[in-house]
């Protein structure tokens, strides 16, 4: 499966681009089965992308009530904390349009039912999307050192081959306790997309364009079934070899 490669001149545009391609492709999905489901990510890019969507005139197109909604990874932290990438989802977007709650899946907060236990936390969204991996869009941001999720280099989740969910601890980014899919689990994806802007992150973008291994550069490892697309701006993209003459 080859990547798709989009470009554009601004993380600005870049937002509001793919705001619009998401739009898109979440219509498309639900005229062809009805629903759609949808993976979220945080970061600076994934929430101004959801902020776009909501500011978007066809944001209205989407029927909001048949779309399911998961998160790629969240930050073990308790519910409602500002730095939850669920907090920011509901801010951006999520609060805003009529979905429906039963079909809202936010990964467990270290204050819930299942108390200050990631493990716990990361069984339970296993058992969740145990049989609902085939998310038609995954959302993913892309690190520095190259990691996506919350899978970061060398660590222990990227060798994770079995679990689709998993607690991660002592993350090289704070909060250092997390919850997250695994890159085996973002391989079921139909698509998934990575986005990423900024001049420290084209080292990262160039080498995961170029086949680095997935254990030193997780972002490699992140593939859709069908369609797997980078969409960054000009500064990420900067280092990125180009398509040979035809």
């Amino acid at each position: 499966m080859s990547h798709q490669v989009v470009v554009h001149r601004s993380p600005e545009l870049l937002a509001a681009a793919t705001a619009a391609r998401l739009i898109t492709r979440l219509v498309d999905v639900q005229s062809a089965r009805g629903s759609a489901s949808l993976v979220l990510t945080g970061g600076r890019t994934g929430i101004a992308v959801l902020e776009q969507v909501r500011a978007s005139a066809a944001c209205g197109a989407v029927d909001w009530s048949a779309v399911d909604v998961f998160w790629g990874d969240e930050r073990f932290l308790p519910a409602g904390d500002p730095e939850r990438n669920e907090t920011q989802a509901r801010a951006a977007l999520l609060d805003h349009v009529p979905v429906d709650p039963a079909r809202v899946h936010p990964m467990a907060p270290s204050d819930g039912d299942l108390g200050d236990d990631p493990d716990a936390a990361a069984a339970a969204y296993a058992s969740l999307v145990a049989d609902r991996l085939a998310f038609d869009i995954l959302l993913l941001g892309v690190g520095e050192e190259g990691h996506t999720l919350s899978v970061f280099p060398t660590s222990p989740a990227v060798y994770e081959t079995e679990r689709p969910v998993v607690a991660v601890r002592d993350c090289p980014k704070p909060p250092p306790t997390r919850v997250s899919l695994t890159l085996a689990a973002a391989r079921e994806a139909t698509e998934v997309w990575l986005m990423t802007t900024g001049a420290n992150k084209a080292e990262a973008v160039a080498m995961a364009l170029s086949g680095a291994d997935e254990v030193q550069l997780p972002a490699a490892g992140a593939r859709g079934r069908e369609r797997t697309l980078w969409l960054v701006d000009t500064a990420a993209a900067a280092k990125v070899p180009a398509p040979p003459a035809a």
